[in-house]
């Protein structure tokens, strides 16, 4: 009999193959085998300071969704970690053991914590696998390879398992935690692999047991049988077939479709979904994983690529936003009881001024020597005084277009306020929808209130389309929300001017905008946001487009 398991589709797509599973270490024996401290000392060091080395690796491959893999790095790093399990080897346990649970002592002190707080649990645990299976000479925390492609299913995936996965093996992912705007569902969908998260009783299915999974609805099927097989494996057209060119509705109305992309790597997917130029040019790129910040040369130069690359068209710059999940060596913030809310974005200014100076700087020379149509933008503003500040200091350094971004709800509330200091605005979904929710976007078990279908949410994003309108100025929407091809229709039918997304969600947004009418969408947008709640949103507006 066939069983079905409901959770949140993240990443589109249908798939039918096996399971695999992570696997992890042995738990190391604990024995009172004598052992030389010197030595278990040495090699405990050595291990931690390899996998850093290993997470750094994955983060350069991860792009500008690397972040936490940098994060995992420097938290393997940590001198109070190095500590705790040198102090556990000196009290007679072998490194692989002394790792473990140094670990878990770590752990408890994070927790114990109020400045620092607890470290997030899958990321502590993926880099305490890796230490002790090094150890103990195992593989890396992974997926043994069945000599055929599989789904994988997990409990929780880190994002570097993430980050390592082989497109071309993997055909699915299904997690039972996780959120939709998780950095494992960002990975996913970057990827290019269907992905269900927040998926309850998935880790009782069998390893080899056959599952069909689709990501869009976010539906995983043990066991299907043949007419459900037959459905998914016969794939439709493909998206890029059905709908090319510039994004449009069915009567004409043009929605551009923008990129996100974080650096010169992410270019190339972009060029090849047709993007009509970058909607969010995130540039933390060129800051991660270094001791210093780069020089204004070095900025202006990596900046002129992805410029060059999209001559002609738009390319929205946002600039450094760094702290809470993503730190950085030289940007000393110090120990914040809530990172999420405290020093980030554009607020990093206020300490360290001369960042934002130089990255100014580098962009408007980087504009001048290119033919983009280069915009700039500040993260995380949320008040009118915040945006005029960043205008005036954008403008000194000779950049002629600025706006900000609205992740904060006080934004989005006064966006129409925003509008009279700045040129545009870009709405940030991901963020905005965990600051409207008091939700970690991390957080698996509070994944229903991250759900872009939630009306609340839309209200929020209605309020800032509405005052774009009314300033005469048009509004890009920008994150996971604008991804989904259903959702795409509702943000239009608000009033959306623009979407950026992942590149390889452009075709399928394109193909799906092209089927409806603009004022098919403008209904879509009335029936999602008087919804009673996301499941009601998302099924009246999939039976109105499908009529």
């Amino acid at each position: 009999m066939s069983a079905r398991y409901n959770g949140l589709g993240v990443s589109p797509g249908t798939a039918v193959g096996p399971v695999a599973r992570v696997h992890g270490p042995t738990l190391p024996a604990r024995d009172d085998v004598p052992v030389d401290v010197d030595t278990e000392s040495a090699r405990a060091a050595e291990s931690l300071d390899a996998v850093a080395d290993e997470l750094e690796a994955l983060a350069d491959r991860a792009g500008a969704s690397g972040a936490v893999l940098v994060r995992q790095a420097r938290m393997t790093r940590d001198p109070s970690l190095v500590a705790l399990v040198t102090q556990y080897v000196r009290t007679g346990r072998a490194a692989p053991r002394a790792a473990w649970e140094g670990f878990g002592a770590y752990r408890d002190m994070r927790e114990s914590d109020p400045l620092r707080g607890a470290p997030d649990a899958a990321e502590l645990d993926d880099v305490r696998d890796r230490v002790v299976a090094r150890l103990l000479g195992e593989p890396p925390p992974g997926i043994p390879d069945p000599g055929a492609p599989y789904v994988l299913v997990a409990r929780d995936l880190s994002p570097a398992l993430t980050a390592s996965l082989d497109a071309s093996r993997v055909l699915a992912l299904v997690t039972e935690r996780g959120g939709p705007t998780s950095h494992t569902a960002v990975l996913a969908k970057a990827l290019g692999i269907p992905a269900v998260v927040g998926c309850p009783g998935v880790a009782s299915l069998a390893t080899g047991q056959t599952v069909a999974v689709d990501g869009s609805a976010g539906v995983v099927t043990a066991d299907p049988d043949r007419e459900l097989v037959g459905a998914m494996t016969r794939r439709p057209a493909s998206p890029d077939r059905e709908a090319t060119g510039p994004g449009r509705t069915q009567d004409g109305r043009p929605v551009p479709l923008l990129a996100a992309v974080g650096g010169k790597g992410e270019v190339e997917d972009a060029l090849a979904a047709g993007a009509e130029g970058v909607g969010v040019f995130r540039t933390e790129f060129c800051f991660l994983e270094r001791t210093e910040p780069p020089t204004v040369a070095e900025q202006a130069a990596a900046y002129r690529e992805v410029f060059d690359a999209f001559a002609g068209r738009p390319v929205t710059v946002r600039t450094l936003d760094v702290g809470a999940d993503k730190p950085v060596s030289f940007v000393r913030l110090g120990e914040q009881a809530n990172p999420a809310l405290g020093v980030r974005g554009l607020r990093v200014a206020r300490r360290h001024p001369q960042l934002l100076a130089d990255q100014l700087a580098a962009i408007a020379r980087a504009t001048r020597e290119s033919n983009a149509d280069v915009r700039v933008m500040a993260p995380m503003v949320a008040t009118t005084a915040e945006a005029a500040w960043f205008a005036t200091r954008a403008h000194e350094a000779g950049v002629q277009t600025t706006g900000v971004m609205v992740e904060v709800p006080a934004a989005a509330l006064r966006a129409a306020d925003l509008l009279q200091v700045v040129d545009f605005v870009s709405i940030g979904c991901n963020d905005l929808q965990q600051y409207t929710f008091a939700t970690d976007r991390e957080d698996g078990e509070l994944a229903d209130l991250l759900d872009p279908w939630q009306p609340a949410f839309l209200d929020l994003v209605a309020t800032v389309l509405r005052a774009g309108a009314v300033a005469g100025r048009a509004v890009t929407v920008c994150g996971e929300a604008a991804s989904d091809p259903l959702l795409a229709a509702v943000l239009v039918g608000l009033g959306a001017a623009g979407l950026s997304m992942s590149p390889r969600s452009i075709p399928v947004v394109r193909a799906g905008l092209a089927r409806v009418t603009s004022q098919q969408c403008a209904e879509a947008a009335a029936a999602a946001v008087f919804a009673e709640g996301p499941e009601e949103g998302r099924a009246r507006v999939a039976d109105l487009l499908s009529a």
